[in-house]
């Protein structure tokens, strides 16, 4: 029998989301961003790096809302030690998630998630993926109308 492309969906409205801009594109920042946290029992969830311009990069991460203060206090340091220009944070955001063993041996399916959204006309903020999940950082208001949409997307509401 033929697994479920999708056998469920999750959702941790549990989540903020801490952006790091301009942080110095330098051997070992993320390493030295990642373990001060570590250090002040800071949980990482999802991690987005990119390059931006002029050798500084832009690093997104979601951490429990509970983990937050933590990681503002944190961030303040690599602020005022110029290894980042700038930090935000978010706490009206949620991760939704589509979990699927099926998900490994056929394509399509982040494609329906995201199509998904587009349909309910909601942004996507961050996007992590494995073999058997796709996780979506959207807006929290929007947390509901996702799952139910998602649902209704891979049938599993029969």
């Amino acid at each position: 029998m033929e697994k479920p492309l999708v056998s469920g969906i999750a959702l941790d409205k549990n989540q903020a989301r801490v952006s790091l801009v301009g942080v110095k594109d330098r051997p070992g920042i993320a390493s030295d961003i990642f373990t001060k946290l570590s250090n002040n029992n800071v949980n990482i969830d999802m991690i987005i790096q990119n390059v931006g311009n002029d050798g500084k990069a832009n690093i997104d991460f979601t951490v429990p809302v509970g983990d937050l203060n933590d990681a503002k206090r944190v961030m303040d340091t690599f602020v005022k030690e110029a290894e980042v220009d700038e930090a935000s944070y978010d706490e009206n955001i949620c991760k939704v998630s589509i979990v699927g063993v099926g998900m490994k041996s056929h394509t399509g399916v982040a494609a329906k998630a995201f199509s998904t959204m587009a349909k309910e006309n909601i942004n996507i903020n961050m996007i992590s993926t494995s073999e058997i999940k796709v996780s979506m950082v959207i807006d929290e208001k929007y947390a509901e109308l996702a799952v139910r949409s998602l649902h209704a997307a891979y049938e599993l509401d029969k």
